[in-house]
């Protein structure tokens, strides 16, 4: 469990302007040893510029970071520790390889600015190389390489000096998508066997899902919500973190009486599942959601719990069918379908909504 291991990294009420420009908005959380702890968010949400900050390419305009115990920026106790001092890795996510010197060179950098003897560095980069799979790449130029090369002689480079921390701004965002999924793994693999920490930013929830200890989910330079990523997806706190983590079916209808929902149609449904909206009362108009996966497609009408459907598209994905089914009163459902049946356009079907699985959700 993370939550036993010691803080490595502490951003507290840290925030960041430009003009009047809020980037960031007096976020906290903390980095534990050995975790990966990844930013998620859109695009101009504060992720990269919150990154930056806790390795000192960003000043902070409020708040302090605390590495390793020690205070590296606070502007009302004015203290500032430059980048080179903090002995962070930092992976950009244009991988800032040089072309004009080799991959030895590259990674070597760090430890050249430190002031390390020749035998040191050459065994350090060596080391670091075969640990990335990059063996015998030595001499090979920056301009030789493929994406998937480059990114790996940037993970060296920001591993080379031994750092407690790695951080890494959408360093897989530039790579194809099969290439994206192996080197990930790949670095999930490094990481534990490091045990190093590293804070991650993405956009992409897959990656985030994928190699995260915790997911911090950010909106509008503020923390939405933080938690394992099983927490986020099962159990989101806002709409927002719904809608981002995952795929929902979303549906309105009306609270009714005894647990249940009731559509336009008439048509009820019980819902078991957790209410978002201490205030919801009967009557007042409500957003039913549930998880693809979580439902149960039939030809069959018996299904308990179930709403009527038609397969309005239907692709063939190779390992199962993608379709929408236009649900009652106007409701789509973007689902997957197995292989196992002859499903069709037009098709009539029926969706089974467990309702413990169904979460109730006050209506914007």
């Amino acid at each position: 469990m993370t939550a036993d291991r010691p803080v490595i990294l502490r951003l507290e009420q840290v925030s960041r302007r430009f003009g009047p420009v809020v980037a960031v908005d007096a976020i906290s959380f903390e980095l534990r040893r050995g975790e990966v702890l990844t930013l998620l968010g859109p695009s101009g949400c504060g992720k990269t510029t919150t990154l930056r900050m806790a390795i000192g390419l960003e000043r902070l305009s409020g708040g302090r970071v605390v590495y390793r115990d020690k205070i590296v920026d606070s502007p009302a106790e004015r203290i500032f520790v430059s980048p080179e001092d903090r002995d962070m890795g930092m992976v950009f996510q244009s991988y800032a390889i040089w072309p004009h010197m080799s991959v030895f060179e590259n990674v070597a950098f760090p430890l050249r600015a430190r002031g390390l003897d020749k035998a040191t560095i050459t065994a350090r980069v060596r080391d670091i190389l075969a640990q990335v799979g990059l063996e015998g790449f030595e001499e090979r130029s920056g301009m030789q390489l493929s994406g998937g090369q480059q990114q790996r002689v940037a993970v060296a480079r920001g591993l080379v000096a031994n750092p407690d921390v790695l951080l890494m701004d959408e360093p897989f965002s530039n790579l194809d998508a099969k290439l994206r999924d192996r080197l990930r793994t790949e670095l999930k693999v490094l990481q534990r066997r490091l045990n190093i920490s590293i804070l991650f930013v993405t956009h992409d929830q897959t990656e985030a899902l994928a190699l995260s200890d915790r997911i911090a989910v950010m909106r509008d330079g503020r923390i939405e919500q933080i938690g394992a990523p099983i927490e986020l997806y099962t159990e989101p706190a806002t709409p927002f973190v719904r809608d981002f983590v995952g795929q929902s079916i979303l549906l309105r209808a009306q609270v009714a009486a005894g647990g249940r929902v009731r559509f336009k149609s008439g048509q009820e449904l019980a819902v078991a599942g957790r209410r978002r909206g201490a205030d919801l009362s009967v009557g007042q108009p409500c957003i039913v959601s549930i998880r693809p996966e979580e439902v149960r497609i039939s030809e069959a009408a018996t299904a308990p719990n179930a709403l009527a459907g038609t397969i309005r598209t239907l692709l063939f994905l190779g390992q199962h069918y993608e379709a929408i089914i236009e649900l009652p009163d106007g409701h789509e459902a973007s689902m997957h379908l197995t292989r196992d049946a002859d499903w069709r356009e037009g098709q009539q079907v029926h969706l089974a909504l467990p309702a413990d699985r169904l979460q109730l959700w006050a209506a914007p």
